[in-house]
Parts: C-alpha cells; structure tokens; sequence
C-alpha cells in the first residue's frame, strides 16, 4: 500500500456533481466536510510493503460508511460507485470509472477484523467531532444495549453435534482427501452427512431422535480419534472446524464404560452429567463466537449484544436561542461516541467499565452517565465516582425477603456503627458477631444477633424466617454499602425520576440503527466481524445526524424508511414529562 488518502475530485465529476444536485447529498456533503477522517496511514500495518498497490484503505472505508449509511449489501455497494454521480464525487473517481469487484469489500473487512483495525473510522469520526468541539468531557451520556441474531441457522444440541461432524468431514475433504479416504468410511458418511442437518426432517419420536444423537456423537468420535491417530499429519488437529468438533463432543456428549467393559457414548444431562455455562456453550460450526441467551421471558436468541452510547447533553445557549428565534423546539445534535459488541451471554454489567474506560481514554468522560438497571451495581457505582463520574442508574434494592414482601424489618431498618462494628436492631438489641467474609468473589460482611435476643422478642416474625430464629445481616464495605444506601434513598425522589427520564432517549437511537444499517441482525460470522458491521454502523448513523446537524433546511436523510417508521422514532425521542 501506498498511503495517499482520498484522491482528488476530477474537474468533470465537480461539474456534472454540482449539476445534478445543486442542493448537494449526503455523499457529496460527507466528502466536502469531513474527508479528513478517511486516510490511508492507520491502515499502513495491515498492508504489505511490495506487490501491486491495491485501492486505498481511505477509499474503501469511505464506500463502506456511504454502505452501511443506505444499509446496501457489497454488489449494491459496488454498483453505487459505478453508476451513482454522488457517489463517485466522494469517492474522488472520474465519470468514466468502472468501480471494482465486489469482492474487494469483503476481502477489506477480513483484513481489518484480522488487524484488530475494526474502530479506525469510527475513533476517527468521534476524534475529529470533539477536536472541532462538537463533543467533549464533562457533559452527559447514556448507554443503553439491544441484541443481535447471528448469521447463522439456530440448531439444538442434536443438529448442533450432526452439523459439527459434517463441517469437520466437509473441511477434511478439503484440506486432505486422500487421509479421509484412507481413514474413514467415506460412503457411509456421504450418506448421513452429504446433505446440511435439517431440524424439519429430524425424526419424529423422541427414541428415535435420540437414537441419532447417540449415532451423531460415534462419528464425532471417531474423526477426533482418527485425527489424534499417531500416523495422522499433526496439522489436521488445527483445523478449525476440526478443533470445534473436539470441543462439541465434549460440552455434549459423555463418554463412560458399563459394566461389561464396553465403551458407551450419551448425551448430556443437565443433572447427570452436566452441561457447560452458557458463556462457553457453542452454539454454531461456522459461528463458534455466537452465544445462547435470553432477556425476560419472551426474548431468546442466538448471537451478540451491541451496547450504544451516545451524549445527551441540553442545547447550549446559542442553539436555545437560535430556536427559541425559530420558534421551534431547540434539537441538540447528539452522536453515539462508544460502540461495545459482545457475546449475547456476556450480562450488561460487566460492560460498564469498558465502555467508561473507552470514553475516558479518548477524552469524553461523562459527568453524568445514564444507565438502566442491568448496568448497575454497588462496585460500579463506587468506582465511577472515584473517577467523576454520577451513575445515573436504578440501584439494586434490596432483595431480603423482608423487603420484597414490604413487612416486617428490612437492612434499611437496622443502625450500622462501623467504627465498633455493630449493628442495632430497631427493638435496641445490639449484634453479637462481625465477619469479613467472600460472597460470589466479592468482600462482604455477616452480621449475627444472638438467639437469646431473637427468641422472647415480640417482633421476631417479622424480623427473620430463619430456622435459627436469629436474624443474620449481609453487607457490603463502609464505602459500598453508603454508597448504595445514599442511591436508594436518592432514586425515591421525584426529582431522580425527572432526570432519569433523559435516558429513554437511547431507545431512539437504537431503533434509528435498527432500521438504517440493519444493526439487528449480524451481516457476518465471528466477533470481530460483528464488531466491525456495528463500528460502521454507529459510524453510518453519526455522519447521518452530522448531515442534519449542519443542514437544517434539507430534508432528513431516511433511507428506505417508511412514515409509520420515522413516527415511531419521533416518539421514541420524546422525553416524557
């Protein structure tokens, strides 16, 4: 590669360009005002230094945003930079330009997602907004997530191990025909494996379908058998499809001798044997990165989660006035800064501190950070105040059964005094035991009362259920357990419940990525890939509401989206009274 950036824009495709459209388009306004984003230098480590020169990163990247912002597939992409006037003004290309392969797209992203290069543009996009002031620290953010369906076909554990074993066999016919040959039955495994794993033609009965399962689970045996054989070539075990295979055979099936001495292969039980976590639980043979995951009782599925943040600042003063002048409602510009995609099994809580350590790296921390409940946990809300910053967040109540049923003596009721570490219970009585201990790999604190005080006391049925009859106490450290305790006290109030109102606002934003870059559904196999389709979407939708932001008077850019549609996000914006 040759660094060189964007090329410049032909005299001829300025002319017809500006002739055609007058008013300009989001192509043609996304080159004029922000072509420094797109250069060729960040991409320099994953590009050779010899060989032809191929098209330049900047180029592509540029193709790949206007993509992702008209939610195009890479044939589309590549007929656009052909036929499109707009498109070839940005793109610096001359009216007669015959475009590229549509291939050349697919094979970029590999290379970036190769590179760990997935979030140049968008880093780019988010560095040049706040160096020209659009954003900054200190202000307000919300964060909020959504899932994310993999692009691939949802198998239970059946078709799970049946499609393992024909990926592995269809790799091995690849890579070595003639040890396949050699080694295995190939017309006996034609016949059960020639064709994908179907879940319609499954057998009906359950026996049956076990039956096969266990037969699935054989084969899947003897090709990691054959392949472990001394006389087989070392590399076929790193095989990816091969190595998947291992991995499945293990988290399905169990492999025991009865009584005779015979080897004999069942799948998994649950209670028997046992079956892996759900964040280790593969779930696909061309997916190995997607994850099983559910949300409430409705919500089930198989992929990722995206996690957006976006500022949410109130409109400075010029703004206000500018539209208190136009007599209209002030619509501060609001730009997603932070895009996190991980694992559908990974909980929202554990994306907390990436996403505020990835804003405070690159200068836009927060003051206050708007979160729902699933962000949210006594640690973090600590740890973001150490560092300056107000979790605007649901707290954890507390979950005692004294609280849920709303009677009786709940932690709220006792007084804590740290200094002689004891505790007073609301009849007078003072605790007779203090214990640092571990709970789920976490500092905490059991409180004991002694028996001889909860046993004559004439509130005990409403202070304890336990068996003991005496009440025991579990808290967090001095500084958590304040902490939480000043969030709870706090989140009863009307006024939190009016500022927490601004964080409905993400919902809008999610919708808007949802159907302008089709953020629901992965467009590709594997993390990194996913990660990328969600760094260009955020990136599609930033130069979409940078579009509006600088041109008030053009009509809004809403590519493929119906009135009913634009309504919804209309609504979804609206912060509610």
């Amino acid at each position: 590669m040759q660094p060189k950036g964007l090329p410049e824009i032909p005299a001829r495709t300025v002319a017809v360009a500006r002739a055609a459209f007058p008013r300009g388009t989001l192509a043609m306004r996304l080159r004029d005002r922000l072509a420094e984003v797109f250069v060729d230098e960040p991409f320099t480590g994953a590009f050779g230094r010899r060989g032809a020169p191929g098209l330049p990163p900047a180029v592509l990247s540029l193709v790949t945003v206007l993509q992702f912002a008209e939610n195009l597939t890479d044939r589309q992409a590549a007929a656009m930079a052909v036929r499109a006037i707009d498109w070839k003004y940005a793109l610096g290309a001359e009216l007669t330009d015959t475009g590229f392969d549509a291939t050349v797209l697919s094979r970029f992203r590999a290379r970036l997602a190769g590179h760990g290069l997935e979030r140049v543009v968008f880093d780019r996009l988010v560095e040049v907004c706040r160096e020209r002031g659009l954003i900054g620290a200190g202000g307000r953010a919300r964060t909020d997530s959504t899932h994310v369906i993999s692009a691939v076909r949802d198998l239970n554990r059946t078709e799970l191990a049946g499609e393992s074993v024909r990926a592995a066999l269809e790799a091995l016919a690849v890579a070595a025909p003639d040890w396949l040959a050699d080694t295995l039955n190939v017309d006996e495994l034609a016949h059960r494996y020639g064709e994908r794993v179907n879940g319609w033609t499954m057998p009906s009965s359950k026996t049956a379908r076990d039956r096969l399962a266990v037969v699935f689970g054989q084969d899947a045996l003897a090709v990691c058998r054959a392949v472990a054989a001394p006389g087989a070539p070392g590399w076929l075990r790193e095989i990816p499809a091969v190595a998947f295979l291992r991995e499945m055979l293990v988290q399905t099936y169990y492999l025991s001798t009865d009584s005779r001495g015979r080897e004999v292969i069942v799948k998994r039980d649950a209670d028997q044997q046992g079956v892996p976590p759900g964040h280790r639980r593969l779930a696909s043979p061309y997916d190995r990165d997607a994850r099983w995951a559910a949300k409430g009782d409705d919500l089930f599925w198989c992929g990722y989660k995206v996690h957006l943040t976006e500022t949410c600042d109130p409109p400075t003063e010029a703004e206000a006035e500018a539209e208190a002048e136009a007599e209209a409602e002030a619509l501060p510009l609001r730009l997603i800064t932070d895009v996190l995609t991980t694992t559908a099994s990974v909980p929202d809580v554990k994306a907390t501190l990436p996403v505020q350590a990835a804003l405070a790296e690159r200068g836009l921390a927060p003051a206050e950070h708007y979160l729902d409940a699933g962000y949210s946990s006594a640690d973090l809300l600590h740890t973001a105040a150490t560092r300056g910053i107000t979790m605007v967040t649901p707290a954890l109540l507390d979950h005692s059964p004294q609280a849920r049923a709303g009677t009786g003596y709940d932690k709220a009721a006792f007084r804590i005094d740290w200094k002689t570490r004891q505790a007073r219970c609301p009849q007078g009585h003072t605790s007779t035991g203090w214990y640092p201990v571990r709970q789920h790999d976490r500092d905490a604190i059991v409180v004991q009362f002694a028996r001889a005080d909860c046993h004559p006391c004439l509130t005990q049925k409403a202070c304890t259920a336990s068996a003991r009859g005496a009440r025991f106490l579990s808290l967090r450290p001095r500084e958590l357990h304040e902490t939480l305790a000043a969030a709870r006290a706090e989140q009863a109030t009307d006024t939190w419940k009016t500022r927490y109102a601004l964080r409905a606002g993400i919902e809008g934003t999610i919708n808007q990525a949802l159907d302008v870059t089709g953020l629901r559904n992965a467009r590709y196999r594997g993390l990194p890939k996913t990660r990328l389709q969600h760094a260009f979407s955020a990136t599609a939708v930033n130069i979409i509401r940078l579009d509006a932001h600088g041109n008030p008077d053009q009509p809004a850019f809403t590519p493929r989206t119906s009135r009913l549609t634009r309504l919804s996000h209309q609504l979804a914006t609206q912060t509610p009274n």
